[in-house]
């Protein structure tokens, strides 16, 4: 849980890592709710920590700030946990959880998982919700993805931002990848944020943080990297794809290199990516020259025939 900066009274933030994105509790007169639910491998963990924060009570509410199965994957597990919790998800992809299409919702894609789940309700950005017992402002937040929504609480000026900002930078922009222009986007939900003038900044992955110092520093730094993005966006995809490789590690921990390369050129984005900014490249040596990065920048390591996440 983040103690250190001030929250607003009935919020409590969750903090849990990279592969599961953070989970925000909010507690008040009128009712509880919940603002994502991390990764699936982590849903069991996730209805534990929920329900130690709530002390008994019930969770009324379930909102999805995107639909990402670090964001999502615990909702099956929340829904079967608490059967009278409503679930609200963005609307952009709300017909592709109701036929629950996996290609659509980018999970066979990607190579991730998540479990099914339906949803009760939408929220739409020009939405005010009461969470806490304060009204949150829903504002639209397309880049990272073009259906991601951010809240805002004017009163305390605090931030749900999503993958939209972290403290040292910002989500890969999915649809970059697919061909589709979203660096102006990126740079957009930017500025959006800037004019909002948070004072607190609760990130999907990372730590809370506050202060205009501070906020204004992370501004700096998303913008920084968008542009290295802008300039070169091969430079983005092997960065999309070898965060796509950690995220995968982070889930299993260790692997064979053989069963990595396998599930790489299974997974759809990965080869999509190497035609379309690497070609000319055989994919396996690419995929092994990103292995290796990984393994340089110290966050992977070798043991014998096997990838290790550190």
């Amino acid at each position: 849980m983040t103690d250190a900066v001030q929250l607003p009274p009935g919020v409590t933030v969750l903090e849990r890592g990279w592969l599961s994105a953070n989970n925000i509790v909010f507690e008040g007169a009128q009712g509880t709710a919940l603002v994502d639910s991390g990764y699936g491998t982590h849903a069991a963990q996730t209805v534990a920590l929920v329900t130690q924060v709530l002390r008994g009570r019930a969770l009324d509410l379930l909102i999805n700030t995107h639909l990402h199965s670090d964001h999502c994957g615990g909702n099956a597990a929340l829904q079967a946990a608490f059967p009278a919790m409503a679930t609200h998800v963005p609307p952009g992809q709300a017909e592709a959880v109701r036929r629950w299409d996996e290609d659509v919702l980018s999970y066979r894609p990607t190579g991730q998982w998540c479990p099914a789940f339906k949803f009760d309700g939408l929220v739409h950005p020009g939405d005010e919700l009461v969470l806490a017992d304060q009204p949150w402002q829903v504002h639209a937040a397309p880049g990272h993805d073009p259906h991601s929504i951010i809240l805002f609480e004017p009163s305390s000026r605090t931030l749900l931002s999503a993958d939209a900002l972290w403290q040292d930078g910002f989500g890969v922009v999915f649809p970059e990848l697919e061909g589709e222009s979203a660096f102006d986007e990126v740079a957009r939900v930017l500025d959006l944020i800037e004019a909002l003038e948070p004072t607190v900044v609760v990130p999907g992955h990372g730590a809370v943080f506050a202060g205009a110092g501070a906020i204004a520093a992370a501004l700096a730094r998303a913008r920084g990297r968008l542009s290295s993005f802008v300039a070169d966006p091969a430079r983005h995809a092997g960065h999309a794809v070898k965060v796509l490789i950690k995220f995968k590690l982070l889930e299993w921990q260790r692997i064979p290199l053989q069963q990595l390369s396998t599930w790489a050129a299974a997974t759809s984005y990965l080869p999509c990516v190497a035609e379309r900014y690497f070609a000319g490249v055989p994919f396996d040596a690419w995929l092994s020259g990103l292995v290796d990065q990984l393994i340089r920048s110290g966050v992977l390591a070798r043991d014998g025939d096997a990838i290790v996440n550190i």
